[in-house]
Order: C-alpha cells, then sequence, then structure tokens
C-alpha cells in the first residue's frame, strides 16, 4: 500500500487559525500532548482555536520527557476518550504523540515550537529507551492529518534548536543521496531524492541569517526558508522515500554516540550530533571536497566537527562503532560499512581539525 505523502500545512503568526477549518471534521474532542515549554508557548493559541472551532479540549498533557514506550503506555488511558491528538512541541514530543495516534488508530496534528527536527511532518517515529540510548523505528504509513506552524513561537525558542535542526536537516540529502546510489529508485524514492536538494542547500544559503535572525527574535524570510526547510522538505522526503534512503551513516553515528553518558549529561542534540555525523559520511564516502565545504560551515555556525565538541573521547569509539552499526541505518549502502571505517574517518576528522585551527 503506498504511504499517504503530503500532510497539509499552516504558516504564519495566525496558522492556528486554521484549526477551524481543518480539524472538526474528524471530531468534537482533541487530547493535546507536549513538552511543558511547548505548552507553555503554544497552549493559550491552540486552546483559543479550538474553542473558536468548537473543539472540547481534554488536558494539555506533559509526554513525560522521553519519546519512550514507558510513556505512550502511560498516555493511553488519558486519549481514551478523545477523537484525535494535538502533538505540541520538538521531535520527542511529537514522535510520543505520533507512535500513540498509530497505536490507538486517532489522527493527529502536529503544533511544531521548535524546529529541529522533520518529526512534525513524518509517518515515522524514533523511541529511545527511559535513560535516551535508541531503542527502534517506529514504521506507519500514515504521517499527521496537518501542521501548523507558527514561525513566531519558534522564533521565540531557544536558538540551540534551530541551530540543530539545521545540521539534522542537511543531513537528508547527503544520506539520501549516497544510501540509494546502487540502486534504480522507484518513482516515489526518485521524487525524494530529487527534492533532498532543498534540505541542503537552503541550509547552507540562508541558516547562518536564520540564526542571527532567530537570536534576534525576529520572523523574516530567511528564517522562514529554514524552518519550511527543516519541518516540510525534509519531512516530505522521509515521507517519499524508503526508510533505507531516508537514513544513513550520518545518523548511524548520532545512534552510536547515544550511548555516552556525556551526551546526556551536556545535553547535546540530536541535529547537533548528526551534524557531526555528516562530517564522518562525507569522510567515510571520500566527498572530501563538500567535506571541506560542510566543515567551513559548521565551523561558521558552531556545530560540531570534532570529539571533543560533543564531550567524546577517541577512547569512546570502538562502543560507539559497535552501536552505530546495530541500527538499520546503513543496511541499504552502496558498500557495505564497517567498524574499522568509522573510527578511521572519525580519527582522520580529528587530524583535519589540527590542519584547520
Amino acid at each position: 500500500m503506498q504511504k499517504t505523502l503530503f500532510p497539509g500545512y499552516s504558516i504564519g503568526t495566525d496558522a492556528y487559525e486554521d484549526i477551524r477549518n481543518v480539524c472538526p471534521v474528524y471530531g468534537k474532542k482533541a487530547a493535546v500532548i507536549g513538552g511543558k515549554r511547548a505548552l507553555a508557548a503554544a497552549q493559550d493559541k491552540i486552546l483559543a482555536a479550538a474553542e473558536a472551532a468548537g473543539l472540547e479540549i481534554i488536558g494539555p498533557f506533559w509526554y513525560g520527557g522521553e519519546a519512550s514506550v514507558e510513556n505512550i503506555e502511560r498516555l493511553e488511558p488519558m486519549v481514551a476518550d478523545a477523537d484525535m491528538i494535538f502533538a505540541v512541541g520538538g521531535g520527542k514530543a511529537i514522535d510520543t504523540c505520533k507512535v500513540l495516534a498509530h497505536r490507538t488508530n486517532r489522527p493527529f496534528f502536529t503544533f511544531p515550537t521548535i524546529a529541529s527536527t522533520c518529526a512534525a511532518c513524518t509517518s515515522l517515529g524514533i523511541l529511545y529507551h527511559p535513560d535516551g540510548s535508541l531503542r527502534e523505528y517506529s514504521f506507519s504509513k500514515i504521517p499527521p492529518n496537518h501542521i501548523f506552524i507558527d514561525p513566531q513561537i519558534i522564533a521565540d525558542a531557544p536558538e540551540q534548536y534551530l541551530w540543530a535542526g539545521i545540521g539534522d536537516t542537511m543531513a537528508k540529502h547527503y544520506e539520501c543521496t549516497v544510501s540509494s546510489r546502487n540502486d534504480t529508485p522507484a518513482h516515489s524514492d526518485a521524487m525524494g531524492i530529487a527534492l533532498s536538494t532543498m534540505c541542503a542547500a537552503p541550509m547552507l544559503r540562508w541558516g547562518k541569517q536564520a540564526l542571527e535572525d532567530c537570536r534576534a527574535h525576529t520572523v523574516t524570510p530567511a528564517l522562514t526558508e529554514v524552518i519550511l526547510g527543516i519541518i516540510v522538505s525534509t519531512g516530505l522526503v522521509s515521507n517519499f522515500v524508503q526508510v533505507d534512503y531516508t537514513t544513513g551513516l550520518a545518523h548511524a553515528v548520532y545512534n552510536g554516540f547515544t550511548i555516552l553518558k556525556s551526551m546526556e549529561e551536556h545535553h547535546h542534540l540530536h541535529g547537533e550530533v548528526v551534524a557531526y555525523g555528516i562530517l564522518v559520511l562525507l569522510t567515510v564516502d571520500k566527498q572530501f571536497e563538500e567535506r571541506d565545504r560542510v566543515f567551513a560551515f559548521n565551523r561558521a555556525m558552531g556545530l560540531p566537527t570534532q570529539l571533543a565538541d560533543i564531550h567524546a573521547t577517541p577512547a569512546d569509539l570502538d562502543a560507539v562503532a559497535d552501536k552505530a552499526l546495530q541500527g538499520i541505518d546503513v543496511r541499504v549502502y552502496p558498500y557495505m560499512v564497517t567498524k574499522e571505517m568509522i573510527i578511521n574517518a572519525i580519527m582522520e576528522l580529528e587530524t583535519y581539525n589540527k590542519t584547520q585551527a
């Protein structure tokens, strides 16, 4: 069965007003679930728009702090009377609601309050253990019914989320194009791979300006383009392509680093570590000219380029590389990725950093 590819979306400071045009056809009761900061930023606007649409709100409920099976099971009885789920916040909050909606067979709507991942647009959910380490991918063919994007709320959010989101977004282009290299993609996959250009080029063009605009809490064309790139372009690529093209070595590297306690202790973000993973991917793939371009961009943006930037050391690499290869991320690749290739690429990057000091 072909999965649904195109969730609708609204963007603008009045985006939530579209609730009245979109949601009532799905029922009368909406359970609102999200992160604490996200709910504080958005719930008044959501509740007002829902009331104007004639919807009854259940909650709001905190999602629990981790996209875990345990939190999903805790939330299930809370949404028993709801016709639909409103997912509010960042990637982990939205993925919690997404998998909850899939498990309970409910339509769901996303309200991203940060632009850090494409979770608000995709059907794929990522689940973690309570300690923050990767558990599994949750596959479904059903993306959100609609995305409501208020760019002012995103501009007022902590800037590091946009910063990390830029890194995560760029990975989609490099992962799609490398993972699919030896295949003849079917139509949907080919469309997604072509679209993936929109995940890297806008970030390289507008990323630095967008971050400055976010720091100033100002909605500008540059910031809007980057928000749409992070949430919509990247999400559509994920929806178009098969799962083996929507991930790759950059995310494998991220998953490897999730085993380190330092990731949680120092609050390193998903997209921040994925941005470092892009450099590893390009080094392994011997795309050195592009690696150097992305390296310079990361440096300019303050994104990580070396182990010290993510509080890791060479002594961690054996376990990190083992974890990186335990998932599905590089099971379809133009060549077999080995533990030694990952470790050697990371150490090559360490040397390259010294030459650029």
